[in-house]
């Protein structure tokens, strides 16, 4: 990164991304003529980060400062005493990262995915993203570093059920991929990524980068993602695995210990702006995403702490609308796990609650004439939805997509 002249903010601006020649042949001829005469196209290379030198950016270090005493004190105040509230938060992200790819379903789909049971194809792929995020941010808090074998084995866990990408769930890539234009060529794309040959060699760079602990923590973990996305490693699923490394730089470097915030929320907010900044990063310019994530997580942090209060009141007018509850009790325990799993199976209850037959249905059935739960579904699949909890789920999303617009309006 070059130096500023003395007296100056940093503009975070380096090298941009090298175009390169190579040459290009369809496998199978298809699409139309001007895409099969394709012999030559235009990759992109990124310059290498392992060892970018920083320099500090005054005018951002107050926000970034900010933002993270925030994610702080949200994850000292809520992360110790309301664990549940991560498992939540979890699944807000990744409803979030897998909307902004345009992969959406139905909040009551998407449990029935998480539980195994049956839900569309999107609904799969949201629970499968939600499990890939927690397993990448669990292995950095745990090793304490970002490591290749884990995105492997979460980019496997996000595709091993696709009934088209299986076989290469948790395997790079070993053919050019592209964004935009055809979908026989790279002609007319948005942006090519480099050559298959050099993602190797461009992931162990980045994971060099990853680990350092020199480089300010949100600048670090915008110019991790923003470098994975340019390197495309994958076939599919490069987005929202991508997304994933924020939340690992920020367990990694400890600016998170117990709660994963739903930073996405405010990424979706201005989903072009969000592009536009990767873009940007390409051309040399990492500050509008270092921007764009330090905002996010200011505002995401905030609304969190609301919904963390939210739902304390929601726990309390539960026991208040079923007369006080025995602590221990089948309906104290499903009251407990209903905060942290507001979609819930019997199966998943008796698990849970060490509660089972006719006790855990007489539990549910005082949660269900309350009005805490709501029954879906025939008999054999049937579900029981915490509507207030996902409600607020609801809400927090769209309060920090509303926060960020009108942040951005005023500024």
């Amino acid at each position: 990164m070059t130096p500023d002249a003395p007296g100056r903010d940093a503009p975070l601006d380096w090298a941009p991304h090298v175009d390169e020649a190579v040459a290009w042949s369809q496998t199978v001829p298809q699409g139309p003529k001007a895409d099969r005469e394709v012999r030559e196209i235009l990759v992109r290379r990124p310059p290498t980060i392992a060892d970018l030198t920083m320099t500090h950016d005054r005018s951002l270090k107050v926000t970034m400062d900010a933002a993270l005493a925030g994610l702080a004190q949200l994850d000292l105040t809520h992360g110790r005493k309301l664990g549940a509230l991560d498992q939540l938060l979890l699944r807000t992200e990744s409803v979030s990262s897998s909307k902004i790819e345009n992969i959406e379903a139905s909040l009551g789909d998407y449990g029935k995915a998480m539980h195994g049971g049956r839900a569309n194809a999107s609904a799969v792929s949201m629970a499968a993203a939600t499990r890939a995020l927690a397993d990448v941010i669990a292995d950095a808090g745990r090793t304490g570093e970002l490591r290749l074998s884990a995105m492997l084995a979460a980019h496997k866990e996000l595709f091993l059920r696709h009934p088209d990408l299986h076989e290469k769930a948790g395997t790079t890539r070993t053919v050019q991929n592209w964004i935009g234009g055809s979908d026989y060529s790279p002609r007319n794309a948005l942006f090519v990524p480099p050559p298959p040959a050099t993602v190797e060699g461009y992931l162990t760079d980045l994971f060099a980068f990853a680990n350092r602990d020199d480089v300010p923590v949100l600048v670090q973990a915008a110019i991790v993602h923003a470098q994975f996305e340019s390197i495309h490693p994958f076939v599919d699923g490069n987005g929202r695995i991508g997304r994933t490394l924020i939340h690992a730089v920020l367990r990694r470097r400890r600016a998170t210990r117990n709660l994963t915030v739903p930073i996405a929320s405010g990424l979706v907010a201005h989903r072009d702006r969000y592009f536009d900044a990767l873009g940007a990063y390409r051309e040399g310019h990492a500050r509008p995403l270092v921007g764009m994530l330090t905002n996010a997580t200011l505002i995401s942090s905030h609304e969190a702490r609301r919904t963390a209060t939210n739902l304390h009141d929601i726990g309390r007018e539960w026991e208040e609308s079923l007369g006080g509850v025995v602590v221990g009790s089948p309906e104290h325990r499903l009251l407990r796990l209903l905060v942290a799993e507001p979609i819930i199976t019997v199966d998943l209850a008796s698990q849970q609650t060490g509660y089972a037959g006719a006790e855990l249905r007489h539990g549910i059935d005082r949660l269900q004439a309350a009005g805490v739960l709501t029954a879906k579904g025939r008999r054999s699949q049937r579900i029981w939805t915490a509507s207030a909890i996902l409600d607020e789920l609801q809400d927090l999303t769209v309060r920090i997509e509303s926060v960020t617009r009108r942040a951005d309006a005023e500024s």
